[in-house]
């Protein structure tokens, strides 16, 4: 293991393997130019991932493990999808550069937090991000951020949706956060509501695809609002097998998009990767605390969307039904494409993210040796 150049460092449990699973491809890319392997701190974890990917799997369950085998590989950089609390215990090493690379693009309140002073560097989709950063945090050095656009929308995927001669919308809502300041689902509030609305609207198929944690919350509102979800949906397709209606559980939501004509979603990252790959389709976005205000101000991407919430989601269907004839924002998301993600096009941020790894782990070695100024580094 004395060639491994790249440490991507995960310290979730296995409910949230799906933050490192996303990186997967990308870092097999990575591979072929600065070798990698994966530090998981939890083997049930390390268990998930394993079988899903050809790059090392290494477990350090305690302190003392991840301290031996850091000593033992001769990394020059650490990546990190997330902001465990464990992540600290791989920060304390000294030696090498530390790189916050997140597990999406997207505007909650949790994308741009104080943890981030922690990394030598933050890896970004675009001018988004960087407002978020520079705007929600004080005293934040902006020569930390790296634009890299979102690599995993990159990759091919094989569509999971079977065609349809129906226009097909997708409904995917995130899950409740850890916290009522990160908490923007619609699951609880607007879910059942949204999913009829959907299903009214004529020559229809609707697709419900959750954020995996929805589907294991323990939250009572969330859990009996999915299983009312799912209950609709089992019932549309009894009633018309035809139509094709379905549930998403599992897979990549990335190889579900292609099948689909308007996406319904939360502020999350997949209605900006929605905006990135489907630009010419419409978004409908969630607002559980029906501040449209506020909502505008902090989420960019609502400027070119139509916000459903409490007082607008009787209206849905009818403003569903229309836009699928007649798209009134599509030049808005066009120029909401470029805020979030430059004027990147498919393959851009692969090369980015090689490149500024690439660079990062010529650096470390350069001051290692002492070889680099302030000035340089600055």
């Amino acid at each position: 293991m004395n060639d491994v150049r790249v440490i991507a460092y995960f310290a979730g449990d296995p409910t949230r393997t799906y933050q490192l699973a996303q990186w997967l491809e990308v870092l097999e890319i990575l591979h072929d130019v600065q070798p990698v392997a994966l530090v998981l701190r939890d083997p049930a974890s390390a268990a998930v991932i394993d079988p899903r990917t050809h790059l090392p799997v290494l477990t350090a369950a305690t302190f003392p493990e991840l301290t031996e085998l850091y000593a033992a590989l001769d990394a020059k950089v650490v990546l990190y999808c997330n902001n465990s609390v464990l992540n600290f215990e791989s920060l304390l090493d000294t030696r090498r550069l530390h790189v916050h690379v997140n597990h999406g693009e997207s505007d909650k309140q949790s994308m741009a937090s104080n943890n981030a002073k922690a990394y030598d560097r933050v890896f970004v989709a675009g001018d988004a991000a960087v407002e978020r950063y520079l705007t929600g945090l004080l005293d934040f050095d902006a020569r930390r951020l790296v634009r890299i656009g979102r690599p995993q929308l990159d990759l091919p995927r094989t569509p999971l949706l079977a065609p349809s001669p129906r226009r097909t919308v997708m409904y995917a809502p995130t899950w409740e956060g850890d916290a009522e300041y990160n908490d923007y689902t619609s699951v609880d509030t607007l879910g059942p509501a949204i999913v009829r609305s959907v299903l009214d609207v004529p020559d229809v198929r609707l697709v419900y695809k959750p954020h995996p944690k929805v589907t294991t919350s323990l939250t009572p509102a969330i859990a009996g609002a999915h299983h009312e979800i799912l209950r609709i949906v089992d019932e549309a397709a009894r009633l018309d097998p035809a139509a094709g209606h379905t549930q998403v559980l599992a897979g990549d939501i990335l190889a579900v998009m292609p099948g689909c004509d308007a996406l319904v979603t939360d502020v999350s990252s997949v209605g900006l990767d929605w905006l990135y790959l489907h630009t010419d389709k419409p978004i409908f976005l969630t607002d559980r605390h029906c501040d449209t205000e506020a909502l505008l101000q902090e989420v960019p991407i609502s400027r070119c969307a139509d916000v459903v919430d409490e007082a607008s989601a009787g209206a849905l269907t009818s403003l569903l039904a229309d836009r699928l004839d007649h798209d009134e924002h599509h030049l808005a998301r066009v120029a909401m494409r470029h805020h979030y993600f430059d004027d990147l096009h498919v393959g851009d941020s692969t090369a980015r993210f090689l490149d500024a790894v690439t660079e990062l782990v010529a650096l470390r070695d350069q001051l290692v040796a002492g070889g680099v100024s302030d000035t340089e580094i600055a």
